[in-house]
C-alpha cells in the first residue's frame, strides 16, 4: 500500500502549477514593456505552439521559461533562472531601454538578464515558432537567443556546440539542476556524466567498451533536425521510430539522466518516446543514490542491500544509509572476528576500486578487505582464475543477471534487522517498481545507436515487459493510493546515519523520550529567545547536540513537518546545521548542532568585563563575512525563498575557529502568514534589529534581513548595543545610540568629511587601535547602507557581501 502512496505522490508531483491561461497574451515586447507574473503576462509564438512567461511549481516560486503551449503537461524547454525562483508578487521581466532584458525579484534585485554586444540596438523580444526567444534590433537582425543557453532540452534547428551543456532538472515536476549533464568531453566526443555531491562518472558511452566513437574531428557540433535525426560531429547518428514524420520534437535530458527522442501526439497533447541513448535504466550512474542498488528486470527497481534502509522512498537519489556503526576499532584476527560479509549475487558496484587482485581465492580477497579500513565491500568474481575488487565507496549498484560474480558487503557480526540478517535468497530490502526510477510510460525503441554495442544481447522482452507492466500498475496506483490516502496519513521516519547525515543533508526523527534523556531532563540550558529555550545534549552516537523546545506554533503538524524538511536540506558552512526534529503531541523540538563558542552577543557585550577577552578585530570582519555569506544562500540560493526574521548577535554562533553559523534561519516558516500579501501575521523580530516596515505594516522582504544585518555589522565595529538608549546632544531627552550613530555619520558623509578621518573614533575602543582602517571603513559603510530606511534603497545581500570581500585586506 505505501508503495502505491509513492506512485500516486509521484504523479501529482509530475504535474506541475502552470500559468495556462494568460490574460495578456503578446506577439512581442517592446522596449520599456513588461511581463508580470501577477498579470500572467506571456509571450505567444506566431503559430501558438510556444509561450513564454512565468512557470510555477509552487505557492511562491516561479521560473521564466518557454514551455509548449499545445502539450497537456505543458513541457519546459527553457529556463532562466532554474535555480534562482523569484516571488510569485511584484516580479516581472522587463525590457529595458538599454536593450537589455531583466528579470527582477519582488524586491527589484536582479535575478537574471542578457547580455548582447549590440545591447544598445535592440528594438523588440520575440518568440519564435522555433520555440528561439530572441532580441531583435529594428531590421530583424537577432542580437541575442535563448538557443545560445540551453538548459535540459533541445529543439529541432537548435546548435549544441563545444561551450554549451544540457543539465537535468534535480526531479519529476522541478526545474532546478540536477546531476546529470550531456556535453563534449576533452576528447571532442558527446559524453553523460552524473556529477553528483559526493562522485562523478561518466555512464554514456559505455566507459567499458570501445563504441566507435571519435574524436579525430576538429569541431564539436551537433543538431536535431525537423524529421527526427540527431547527428554530432563525433559520428553520432540516431534516428527517431517515427522518422521523417511532421510532428513537434524535443531532446530532452530526463530527471533519472537518460537522453531521450520525444514526438508529441497533436490530437492528445501526450509525448511518446521515439528514442533513448540507454536502454538498461538501470547502467545510468546515480539513479539509486549512495548503496543503492539498480535491480534489472521487466520493471527495473531500486533496492537497499541488507543492512541499509532507504533514506527518502520519493527522491531515490538520496540513496541508502546503514543501519549500523561501523568503524576501524582493531587489526588482525580479533577483526575479522568482529565483521562477516554477505553476499549479493550477480551485483556490482561501478568504480571506486582501491585495490584490484588477480588469480586469488575468495578467502584470500576476504581477508584483504578485513585488513583494510576503508574497505566497505568487495566484487568477487569466479571467472576461471578468480579476480577480487576491494570497494571504498559503493556508488551506481547494478544487479543483473549478466553481471559477473557477487558483491561481498561488510557488517558488524552482531548486527540484526527486523527479519534477522543472511537470507542470500532475500539480499535486497525496501526495492521500489519503475515508478521510482523511471518516468516514462510509452518506450517505443528506434534505431541503434553506435553507442550501445549491447543490443547484440539485448533481452527485446524487456521493455515491451516494461510498457505492459507499467501501464497496469499506474492503474493500480492510482486506485490503490486513492483508497490509502483516505484511510490513513502517510508517516515518514528518517533514520540518522553517523556517516553520511550530515555530509549528505539527511536528518531524523527523534522521539521525545530520546531526547528528555539525551538532555537529561532539559537541565543545561544554553539560552532563550522569542522561539523557545535551547538546551545541551548527547545523542546516542555520541554527537553534542542543541535541542530547541518550540514554542507555540499554528501550523497543522503536515505543514510543520513539510516546513521542517525545507529547513533540514538546507546546507552552508556559515548555517548551523540541523540534524533532526520531534514531532509528539504537544512536545516539539528541533535538534542542531552544538557550536562551541556560544553566541557573538555574549562575546562583542559580554555581561561582566572580565569574563572574556574582547572579540580581536580579525574575528569581528570574520564574522561580518561569514554573516553574510550565510544570508546571501538563504536569499539567493536557496530553492526556497528564505527570510530569517531575527537577525541579531544571539542568533550568530561561534565556532571553534570564531567562523559564525546563523541559527533560528527559517523558523519564521513555522508561524503562519498571508502567503499572498507576503507580510506575515505576527511580527517577527527583535526590537533594535527590526526593518520599519514591520511598525508601518508594508511588504515583508528579504530586505529586513538586510536591515538587521546592517545594525549587527555596525555593532561589531563600535563594540556596544546600538539599541541602547543615550542621552541628546541637547540632553532634553533620550534617543537610541543607533539613531545617533547614523546621524552623525550621514552628516559627515554629506558635508565631504572623510572617513578616514573619523573612523577612529567609532572603533571599539577595546581594541586599542589594534584594527583594519580599510575594513573597518568598509563594514561603516556597508552597514549605513543596510540600514537605510527606505528599503529599496538598501542593497541585497549579495552585494552587501561582495563589498565586504572588497576592502578584505587578507
Amino acid at each position: 500500500m505505501a508503495a502505491a502512496t509513492k506512485c500516486l505522490l509521484l504523479f501529482f508531483v509530475v504535474a506541475p502549477q502552470v500559468i495556462t491561461a494568460a490574460s495578456r497574451s503578446l506577439s512581442f515586447l517592446s522596449k520599456g514593456s513588461h511581463l508580470a507574473v501577477a498579470n500572467n503576462d506571456a509571450l505567444v509564438s506566431p503559430d501558438r505552439t510556444f509561450a513564454c512567461g512565468f512557470y510555477g511549481t509552487g505557492a511562491n516560486a516561479f521560473w521564466f521559461s518557454i514551455w509548449f503551449a499545445n502539450s497537456a503537461d505543458r513541457a519546459v524547454v527553457w529556463t532562466a533562472n532554474r535555480d534562482q525562483p523569484v516571488n510569485g508578487v511584484g516580479s516581472r521581466v522587463s525590457l529595458r531601454e538599454t536593450g537589455a532584458l531583466v528579470l527582477t525579484d519582488v524586491d527589484g534585485a536582479t535575478v537574471w538578464l542578457t547580455t548582447a554586444s549590440s545591447a544598445g540596438d535592440v528594438d523588440s523580444a520575440e518568440l519564435l515558432d522555433t520555440g528561439n526567444l530572441v532580441l531583435k534590433d529594428s531590421t530583424g537582425r537577432v542580437l541575442w537567443q535563448s538557443f545560445d543557453s540551453p538548459t535540459n532540452t533541445l529543439l529541432p534547428g537548435q546548435r549544441f556546440t563545444k561551450t554549451q551543456k544540457l543539465t537535468s532538472a534535480l526531479g519529476p515536476g522541478q526545474l532546478a539542476s540536477g546531476y546529470h549533464s550531456l556535453a563534449y568531453g576533452y576528447d571532442n566526443v558527446l559524453r553523460m556524466v552524473y556529477d553528483g555531491p559526493e562522485v562523478s562518472s561518466p555512464y554514456w558511452p559505455d566507459p567499458d567498451y570501445a563504441n566507435g566513437e571519435t574524436n579525430a574531428n576538429s569541431t564539436r557540433l551537433a543538431v536535431l533536425d525537423h524529421a527526427g535525426t540527431f547527428t554530432s560531429s563525433d559520428g553520432l547518428v540516431v534516428d527517431a521510430s517515427d522518422l521523417g514524420r511532421r510532428l513537434k520534437r524535443r531532446l530532452t535530458l530526463d530527471t533519472d539522466g537518460n537522453l531521450r527522442m520525444y514526438s508529441l501526439d497533436n490530437g492528445t497533447g501526450t509525448w511518446s518516446v521515439s528514442w533513448q541513448a540507454v536502454r538498461a535504466l538501470c547502467k545510468i550512474h546515480g539513479v539509486c543514490g549512495r548503496f543503492g542498488v539498480c535491480i534489472y528486470g521487466p520493471v527495473p527497481k531500486c533496492s537497499c542491500p541488507i543492512g541499509y534502509q532507504v533514506i527518502n522512498p520519493l527522491n531515490w537519489n538520496q540513496g541508502c544509509q546503514p543501519m549500523f556503526n561501523l568503524t576501524c576499532s582493531s587489526t588482525g584476527a580479533s577483526w575479522s572476528e568482529e565483521v562477516m560479509f554477505v553476499p549479493l549475487p550477480n551485483t556490482d558496484y561501478y568504480g571506486n576500486d582501491i585495490q584490484f587482485l588477480p588469480r586469488v581465492t575468495l578467502e584470500t580477497c576476504r581477508t584483504k578487505c578485513v585488513e583494510n579500513c576503508n574497505c566497505r565491500g568487495f566484487n568477487y568474481r569466479r571467472n576461471g582464475d578468480g579476480t577480487c575488487f576491494l570497494k571504498s565507496a559503493l556508488f551506481n549498484g547494478f544487479s543483473s543477471p549478466d553481471v559477473l560474480g557477487n558483491i561481498y558487503l561488510k557488517l558488524p557480526r552482531n548486527f540484526e534487522d527486523e527479519d534477522g540478517v543472511g537470507s542470500e535468497s532475500d539480499p535486497f530490502k525496501a526495492s521500489h517498481g519503475a515508478c521510482a526510477v523511471s518516468v516514462e510510460r510509452t518506450v517505443s525503441v528506434g534505431s541503434l545507436s553506435m553507442y550501445d554495442l549491447s543490443s547484440s544481447g539485448f533481452d527485446w522482452r524487456y521493455p515491451y515487459g516494461f510498457v505492459l507492466v507499467f501501464g497496469a500498475m499506474e492503474v493500480v496506483c492510482m486506485a490503490a493510493g486513492f483508497f490509502f490516502l483516505l484511510s490513513a496519513r502517510r508517516k515518514v521516519r528518517y533514520v540518522d546515519d553517523e556517516y553520511s547525515a550530515v555530509a549528505a543533508g539527511e536528518f531524523r526523527h527523534f522521539s521525545y523520550a530520546e531526547l528528555k534523556k539525551a538532555t537529561g531532563n532539559f537541565k543545561m540550558e544554553l539560552g532563550r529567545g522569542g522561539s523557545g529555550a535551547v538546551y545541551k545534549g548527547v545523542l546516542q552516537d555520541g554527537r553534542v547536540a542543541a535541542v530547541k523546545r518550540l514554542g507555540d506554533v499554528v501550523e497543522g503538524e503536515e505543514v510543520l513537518w513539510a516546513e521542517v524538511r525545507t529547513i533540514g536540506n538546507i546546507n552552508h558552512m556559515n548555517l548551523v546545521r540541523m540534524w533532526g526534529f520531534c514531532f509528539e503531541k504537544k512536545h516539539k523540538l528541533l535538534v542542531y548542532e552544538h557550536v562551541e563558542n556560544s553566541s557573538l552577543d555574549r562575546h562583542l557585550f559580554p555581561t561582566e568585563p572580565s569574563s572574556s577577552p574582547p572579540l580581536e578585530w580579525a574575528e569581528r570582519f570574520k564574522a561580518a563575512v561569514g554573516t553574510a555569506k550565510g544570508l546571501a544562500y538563504l536569499h539567493h540560493e536557496c530553492l526556497e525563498w528564505v527570510i530569517h526574521c531575527d537577525v541579531k548577535p544571539e542568533n550568530i554562533l561561534l565556532d571553534r575557529e570564531f567562523e559564525p553559523k546563523i541559527a533560528d534561519f527559517g523558523l519564521a516558516k513555522l508561524w503562519k502568514r498571508d502567503e499572498e500579501s507576503s507580510e506575515f501575521s505576527c511580527i517577527r523580530g527583535t526590537k533594535g534589529y527590526m526593518a520599519p516596515e514591520w511598525a508601518l505594516n508594508q511588504p515583508i522582504t528579504a530586505k529586513v534581513d538586510v536591515y538587521s544585518f546592517g545594525v549587527v555589522v555596525l555593532e561589531l565595529v563600535r563594540g556596544v548595543r546600538l539599541s541602547d538608549w543615550v542621552v541628546t546632544e541637547d540632553e532634553s531627552g533620550r534617543e537610541a545610540e543607533m539613531t545617533r550613530f547614523v546621524r552623525e555619520a550621514k552628516v559627515k558623509i554629506r558635508d565631504g568629511v572623510a572617513v578616514e578621518s573619523w573612523i577612529d573614533g567609532v572603533v571599539d575602543p577595546r581594541l586599542r587601535g589594534a584594527y583594519s582602517k580599510k575594513q573597518a571603513m568598509g563594514m561603516v559603510l556597508v552597514g549605513l547602507s543596510c540600514v537605510d530606511n527606505d528599503s529599496s534603497k538598501r542593497p541585497t545581500m549579495d552585494v552587501a557581501l561582495q563589498h565586504l570581500l572588497q576592502c578584505d585586506d587578507l
